[in-house]
């Protein structure tokens, strides 16, 4: 059973579609995330989901309870729902403590102070109970908020960029920690972000959206190595196009030579565009026998720690290589490109 099920939402904010027949579900203790650039719809998402704005239509169940039809319209109070935001909404005037049990009012004592105490533990903030959120960082504070979303046990706990405020020396360490914090306490999550890299380390599945819809929704890895569309690619990585012709097998004819899929490709293909990422292109010193174009010069190389990346211009166009051969070339020098063997993303015209 789903613990969130969407279908066909439509949101119109001042004449403009802000949300197009919307469909997501999300599965038990599973975390998803809404990835996709600034103004896509996200967050008005969320808002739909919480109750906070009224959808024109489609229809929304909250662990199989519709929250929002055609006939149906649940305030937001009673979704039993936890959000947690950007800014963490923290209240200065209450302790840590306090601010974890203000959602457990209405139960007994007993009850909302062995709660509180075990969220406390959960999030690791045993000794801090008693100080107020400006005594904490920004990662004591991330914690207490998401210790006050569960407190009450929600259905469904929903998370609005809570990572963009974190150092980021810091962010991935405190992502692994309230994923487990999550999954622990077996509640399913939907998380907004913009950043492919949080979506990545904290998310079971994407749901990318584009102009106010989910183009694609997959594990992190499926959508990587197998987008169904250009702007999925693009989104989830830097690329180059290169025009393409299928040879038969998993062999693809370009202007760079032969590249071969390392998955199985559609036979059907012909002609379209292969979408080729910087690490699976390699650079060699320039042979009077190479196989494959012949102007390749280097504009620019910069040092990156582990690898170097290199700027190319490749005939009419400029594009990037990721290396690490310990800055073997130079800017000027002329070099051979080749298309390692990868997961091809292939796309017709």
């Amino acid at each position: 059973m789903s613990d969130l099920l969407i279908e066909h939402l439509n949101f119109d904010y001042q004449g403009n579609k802000v949300i197009d027949n919307l469909s997501l579900m999300i599965e038990k203790n599973e975390i998803v995330c809404l990835l996709g650039a600034s103004g896509c719809g996200k967050t008005t998402t969320l808002k739909a989901i919480a109750g906070l704005i009224k959808p024109s239509e489609g229809f929304i169940k909250i662990s199989n309870k519709t929250v929002n039809d055609k006939n149906v319209f649940i305030a937001p109070e009673v979704r039993n729902i936890g959000m947690m935001f950007q800014d963490y909404a923290l209240f200065p005037h209450l302790t840590v403590a306090q601010n974890i049990g203000y959602g457990l009012l209405s139960r007994d004592k007993t009850f909302k102070r062995d709660r509180i105490s075990e969220m406390l533990h959960l999030v690791k903030l045993e000794d801090l109970g008693e100080r107020y959120p400006h005594q904490l960082s920004g990662g004591q504070q991330q914690r207490v908020a998401i210790a006050r979303a569960l407190a009450y046990k929600p259905s469904l706990l929903l998370l609005d960029e809570p990572f963009s405020n974190i150092d980021h020396q810091v962010r991935f360490q405190l992502i692994e920690d309230i994923r487990r914090i999550i999954k622990d306490q077996q509640v399913s999550a939907i998380f907004v972000t913009h950043s492919k890299d949080e979506a990545f380390a904290f998310s079971d599945k994407l749901a990318i959206m584009h102009q106010g819809e989910i183009i694609q929704q997959d594990t992190a890895k499926m959508l990587f190595h197998q987008p169904k569309a250009k702007m999925v690619a693009e989104f989830l990585g830097q690329g180059i196009y290169l025009d393409a012709q299928y040879q038969g097998g998993q062999c693809f004819k370009t202007s760079l030579g032969d590249v071969i899929s390392t998955q199985a490709v559609d036979e059907n293909k012909q002609k379209g565009s292969l979408y080729v990422r910087p690490q699976y292109l390699s650079l060699q010193a320039k042979s009077t026998e190479s196989s494959g174009i012949d102007d390749v010069t280097i504009l620019s190389k910069r040092f990156m720690g582990t690898r170097y990346i290199y700027r190319l211009k490749v005939s009419a166009q400029e594009i990037e290589v990721v290396a690490t051969d310990d800055g073997l070339f130079n800017t000027g020098d002329r070099v051979d490109l080749n298309i390692l063997p990868h997961p091809v993303n292939f796309f017709i015209n």
